[in-house]
């Protein structure tokens, strides 16, 4: 027996083949593309060669498709499941992005659907039927393979506390450690499927990255015997290894790749070989049957996004990224001043998502605003000590690092995962970096109304509510400090702003330097 473990991951709502940057967008990536491989790796008579396909969560948001469904078309909201078995998905994993539009949505994006979704980490204090199965068995020829979902133990530090009502996750490692040895008795084959990613180097097994929790899948091999399969996500990386005997994959983002993992068994049900592999979709023509499906919505959206909103007076265009970052930018100070706006403080933060955030057109649309902010962000006002204001700050900081006095960014934050989101530009303060000096002793200036903040002095802040609730690794930022939220999505705020200042200059902000 052959069993061929294919998987998504992170397609985060790119169903069509496009990035949505224009109407006549053709995109190299896209589960519609996906969905063409996943077809051919299915199609077989070969009764000793078994598919089973499992999709590894952040899949109904992220695109400004998922938005309109979520805000303006929940009618639609069914077409994630129905897309899911059309690829023949059997069993299904939920990622952190999967809560952003609350329960009763996700409850909805999987009405239509004819597989398990798997949460053995999830525990329902209302005992929901979509998060009471841990895992699922299947088999084929007198072979069983168990599989076992967990989702990153973060999801509660991020997440809306409305969107999770009921529900506490637990930690993944303690989580497998219960269940994995009960399905070494059940089954012939252990695979997890985790929405998570690998938080060290998978050949000298060094951290990578903070070791706070949020990735956990060096932890999972090292500490649970047992496992003879992993599938893994939310980093965005592509990746086919193999880690202490166990094959492991992760297939990016946007539907950009398939994974596979391929098992060869012996007449025992013993695993002889395996192998671990990544594989493209840019050549895979849009599978018929999937684009017959999102067709009719994806192009309402279209009209959708062409709506007009306002104008810009000057240059709002994101030309240089490092550079927006190091010298502040006039369209983050204008994402600032519709914060500060919509909640009444005077002192923001906002961050520069990822390197291809295009910035704002002269003639401004919903497309312009969705391609560039792309998080369904809500806002936090927050009160913090000048003390904590610094420490964040010198987080801030921490980006930027001096190679032969040239500013780079710093390592940390490009791998193993890109997270440009977690560096923020703030409005309403004046202050310095000074990148010649010791991380954490970076931030040399730091001024409120023309007047240096003292580390006791109470300030009012709005961020977005990932940032609020410490995301990024803020531990100076709470859910506990939080005055008040908006329940309102920052692309429908941008929108509000433009309806009420038709015209927007574009002005370059002062308030921030950096010496170096």
């Amino acid at each position: 027996m052959q069993i061929k473990l294919i998987s998504t991951s992170d397609v985060h709502g790119y169903l069509a083949p496009t990035d949505y940057s224009r109407r006549t967008d053709v995109a190299p990536f896209g589960l519609s593309r996906a969905a063409t491989l996943i077809r051919q790796l299915t199609a077989t008579d070969d009764d000793t060669v078994w598919p089973i396909v499992i999709d590894n969560g952040d899949f109904v948001q992220g695109s400004p498709l998922t938005y309109f469904i979520a805000r303006q078309h929940l009618e639609a909201a069914p077409l994630y499941s129905r897309l899911a078995n059309c690829n023949h998905v059997q069993a299904g994993i939920f990622g952190n992005h999967e809560f952003n539009y609350g329960l009763d949505f996700l409850d909805l994006c999987e009405s239509a659907r004819h597989y398990p979704m798997l949460a053995a980490n999830i525990e329902d204090d209302q005992h929901r039927t979509l998060f009471s199965k841990p895992y699922t068995i299947l088999e084929r020829a007198g072979v069983k393979v168990a599989i076992l979902g967990l989702t990153t133990q973060f999801v509660g530090r991020w997440e809306l506390p409305a969107h999770l009502k009921g529900l506490h996750f637990k930690d993944i490692v303690t989580t497998a450690k219960a269940y994995v040895p009960k399905l070494r008795q059940l089954a012939d084959v252990v695979v997890v499927a985790y929405h998570g990613g690998l938080e060290c180097d998978p050949q000298t097994n060094h951290p990578t990255e903070r070791l706070n929790g949020e990735n956990r899948g060096s932890a999972l091999l090292n500490e649970v015997p047992g496992i003879d399969a992993l599938i893994t996500g939310h980093q965005h990386r592509r990746l086919a290894v193999n880690i202490n005997g166990v094959p492991v994959t992760q297939p990016g983002m946007k539907g950009q790749n398939v994974g596979l993992i391929t098992l060869d068994l012996d007449a025992q049900h013993h695993i002889t070989t395996s192998q671990a592999e990544t594989l493209s979709v840019k050549h895979a023509a849009p599978d018929a049957q999937a684009m017959a499906l999102i067709k009719p919505i994806n192009d309402q959206m279209e009209d959708w996004l062409d709506t007009p909103l306002g104008t810009i007076n000057g240059d709002m265009l994101v030309h240089e990224p490092l550079a927006a970052r190091l010298h502040n930018h006039p369209y983050l100070n204008f994402i600032n001043q519709v914060e500060m706006a919509a909640t009444g403080t005077d002192i923001a933060a906002t961050a520069l998502f990822n390197d291809d955030v295009p910035g704002l057109k002269p003639n401004v649309t919903l497309r312009e605003v969705m391609n560039s902010y792309v998080y369904p962000n809500k806002l936090a006002i927050e009160t913090i000590t000048g003390a904590d204001l610094k420490a964040a700050l010198e987080r801030c900081a921490s980006y930027f690092l001096l190679q032969d006095s040239h500013v780079i960014v710093n390592p940390e934050f490009l791998k193993p995962k890109l997270r440009h989101y977690v560096y923020d530009i703030y409005s309403g303060i004046d202050y310095t970096f000074d990148l010649t000096r010791p991380m954490g002793q970076r931030v040399v200036q730091l001024d409120y109304h023309g007047q240096a903040v003292t580390p006791e002095q109470t300030l009012t802040v709005t961020l977005n509510h990932y940032r609020a609730g410490g995301g990024g690794n803020y531990p100076m930022f709470s859910t506990t400090k939080i005055q008040r939220q908006l329940p309102t999505d920052m692309t429908v705020l941008i929108a509000d702003y433009f309806a009420k200042h038709p015209v927007v200059t574009a002005t370059q902000p002062t308030n921030f330097k950096v010496k170096y």
